[in-house]
């Protein structure tokens, strides 16, 4: 995969600013489930196993992205299959070893592809693309905070009425979560919202959260004091990061993500022996890869 992240090659630089550090949502959501994955992640940046999922959310998420570019009419179900393929054969250009997730028991490429198809035509039952012109797509958004905190991500969508009002969009090619875990499915909403009404000055009126795996949409209409927590909230992870980081302890959190997690065996959670603490850190982008769990584009 390529070392340089998405945030390094499109972020502006903030001059004359004694920036804090920078944040993401994927980043801020790393450590609020278990600090010791964000240091192993983030500063260790050790690398991580793909996962079916993960891959089959990126290519997904590139087929819809590239569906805009068509003309509205031809924006269908039968046309999105048809640039899936393409779309996983660039991804495998850019990154070879993921053909090693294939050829294992009951692993095999053609049923994948089948299920990316599924997915894909799942969204057709909940959106029709005919009638939609985004404003943008796969956007890069970064605010720097009164803190000299800079938020920054990737939105999947940027729709604007002409009125003016704006919604998010963000696809997940998973099911929808449990209502006790709303909360945290929309913090990477909430986010987004606070970044887009620092730098544009408008309170989105809706965010949309698109689950591709159980045909359900979330929306949420966020107001000034939703998006002045959020803030609060971010602000509060990133003094907890630098107090992990002056302190050198990064406690591992055990939850049910734990599964999926490629750092069991230096967790102590799972009989394993923290890394020692790299020697000479590297100069990490506290962002880190800013990938949400949909993607595994430009992981270290």
């Amino acid at each position: 995969m390529q070392d340089t992240s998405p945030a390094e090659i499109v972020s502006t630089p903030v001059d004359g600013v004694d920036v804090l550090g920078a944040l993401s949502p994927s980043r801020a959501s790393d450590f609020m489930t278990c600090p010791l994955m964000y240091r192993y992640r983030t500063i260790d940046r050790l690398p991580e196993r793909p996962s079916l999922d993960a891959v089959r959310g990126t290519v997904v998420h590139k087929v819809l992205e590239d569906l805009f570019d068509l003309p509205a009419v031809d924006r269908t179900s039968d046309r999105a299959a048809e640039l899936l393929v393409p779309s996983w054969d660039a991804l495998r250009e850019q990154a070879p070893e993921l053909d090693e997730m294939f050829g294992g028991e009951g692993v095999d490429v053609a049923g994948w592809l089948a299920s990316c198809r599924e997915v894909l035509a799942r969204y057709f039952t909940l959106e029709d693309p005919r009638r939609l012109e985004p404003a943008e797509r796969e956007l890069y958004v970064e605010a720097l905070l009164d803190s000299k905190l800079l938020l920054r991500g990737f939105v999947d969508r940027l729709d604007v009425a002409p009125d003016g009002r704006i919604r998010v969009v963000d696809y997940k090619t998973g099911n929808s979560s449990p209502p006790e875990f709303e909360a945290k499915a929309l913090f990477q909403m909430r986010f987004y919202a606070l970044v887009i009404w620092r730098t544009r000055g408008v309170i989105p009126s809706v965010l949309q959260l698109v689950y591709l795996g159980n045909g359900e949409i979330l929306r949420y209409e966020p107001d000034e004091a939703d998006l002045l927590a959020t803030e609060r909230k971010v602000e509060a992870v990133w003094r907890a990061i630098e107090e992990c980081r002056a302190t050198a302890d990064w406690q591992p959190s055990r939850s049910r993500l734990c599964s999926w997690c490629s750092y069991q065996e230096h967790c102590p959670e799972f009989g394993g022996t923290v890394l020692p603490m790299p020697v000479r850190l590297p100069v990490p982008d506290p962002a880190g890869d800013l990938d949400t769990d949909e993607g595994i584009t430009a992981q270290p």
